[in-house]
């Protein structure tokens, strides 16, 4: 072992090739949220502390509906490539497999539920 080059000792250690992609994707996702969560927080503004009959006449309208199911859809997709990142720092082996996979149904199930809520509510 002690003849082996620095350069010996990185082999199989590198970049996983997707990195640049994921951060532009996470950079993407930040400047989205970053117009769609106040523009949610205002459009929700006017709903809250409302009556049921209320608030599903509010998101009847296009946009508070348009709003929050975006906020929604971009909200879990950035914490899905978020906690990806953490899993794959942190966990190894076939566990981090497994992990992602577990997170990845996860936040795209709780998406897939409050786009429900917003559906049923607007119509």
């Amino acid at each position: 072992m002690a003849f082996l080059t620095d350069r010996k000792r990185a082999v199989g250690w590198g970049a996983a090739k997707s990195g640049t992609a994921h951060h532009w994707a996470m950079k993407k996702s930040s400047v989205a949220l970053l117009i769609l969560v106040p523009l949610f927080v205002f459009t929700f503004g006017g709903a809250l502390g409302g009556t049921y009959e209320e608030v599903t006449a509010y998101f009847a309208r296009p946009f508070p509906a348009i709003i929050a199911a975006l906020t929604i859809l971009v909200g879990f997709h950035h914490f899905n490539m978020g906690v990806q990142v953490l899993i794959e720092d942190y966990v190894h082996g076939v566990m981090e497999k497994i992990l992602i996979l577990v997170m990845t149904c996860l936040s795209y199930g709780a998406a897939a539920v409050g786009l429900f809520a917003i559906a049923r509510l607007a119509l």
